[in-house]
């Protein structure tokens, strides 16, 4: 009997996507080498999709992702692409298979040559967050990998991540730190958090909390999906909570217009005091 060839969807979910990944890595991180003041990499072409102003260096890195998506898709892999510049991109038809991409999370970082900013890259089954299946997360600071397989794991590295609840929020991460939306945040917090961190990636955020580096992260403002797909199931994946929205993770969808709070920590308690520093009550 001839071997029975999988559905082209099959085939996105179940391609090498560590191997994808760390190619583009390696060919983003040749391209911030090439660039290392402030002057050079403060160029800007347009809006993305996403509604933010986008670098040059935004689209030179969502081009670098696409060449390896491109090159996928060649052998007829059928997969939906959500990136954050070009917003939805079907290759061979779409199929049921979500690629959701940040090539740069963390894009004032690289403009202002701080180090930490982040490749993330999630793939799914379906178009919501319980559904991803494959989470990937690059820090370019420290040059560190974050990979997660539904129901198999999350590593740093090659260290399998496992938290711990916290008894207390020692230190928690905290992002979209405008000042007119952080402080009322933080006054709620007063007496609950012995110290803040503020990196300037979601996405390195969110799996800071997987790795045990922070007891939580929340945001006062509402995100995205590119900017959380794969690390929330990074940081699910080692056994943080993560809370997406307000209906469950099935709820949270794909679409760049579509904004959510986010929250995430090692235990219930800690949760659910992060949930409630954002409430105006």
């Amino acid at each position: 009997m001839a071997p029975v060839t999988p559905p082209q969807s099959d085939q996105a979910l179940t391609a090498d996507w560590p191997g994808i990944c760390r190619r583009i890595v390696a060919a983003q991180q040749e391209l911030f080498d090439s660039s290392l003041t402030v002057e050079e990499r403060t160029v800007y072409d347009g809006v993305g999709e996403g509604g933010d102003y986008t670098l040059v260096l935004d689209r030179q890195c969502e081009d670098l992702v696409f060449a390896e998506l491109e090159e996928l898709a060649s052998s007829g892999t059928a997969f939906t692409a959500i990136s954050e510049e070009r917003g939805t991109v079907e290759f061979n038809g779409g199929g049921e298979a979500w690629v959701v991409i940040d090539p740069i999370d963390g894009s004032l970082n690289v403009r202002r040559t701080l180090p930490q900013h982040s490749l993330s890259i999630a793939v799914a089954s379906a178009p919501n967050m319980a559904a991803v299946e494959f989470g990937y997360v690059y820090d370019f600071g420290p040059g560190e990998e974050y990979l997660a397989r539904s129901g198999s794991g999350a590593f740093l590295n090659d260290r399998r991540l496992a938290v711990s609840p916290a008894d207390q929020l020692e230190v928690i991460g905290v992002e979209s730190a405008k000042p007119e939306a952080i402080v009322p945040l933080l006054e709620r917090l007063f007496g609950q958090v012995h110290r803040l961190r503020c990196i300037g990636s979601l996405a390195i955020t969110m799996s800071s909390v997987g790795a045990g580096r922070v007891d939580g992260m929340v945001s006062p403002q509402p995100s995205r999906s590119v900017d959380v797909a794969a690390s929330q199931l990074i940081a699910r994946e080692a056994g943080a909570l993560v809370e997406l929205g307000e209906n469950g993770l099935s709820e949270v969808g794909f679409e760049l217009d579509q904004r959510f709070l986010v929250a995430a920590a090692s235990s219930q308690d800690g949760l659910a005091a992060l949930i409630a520093s954002r409430e105006s009550g």
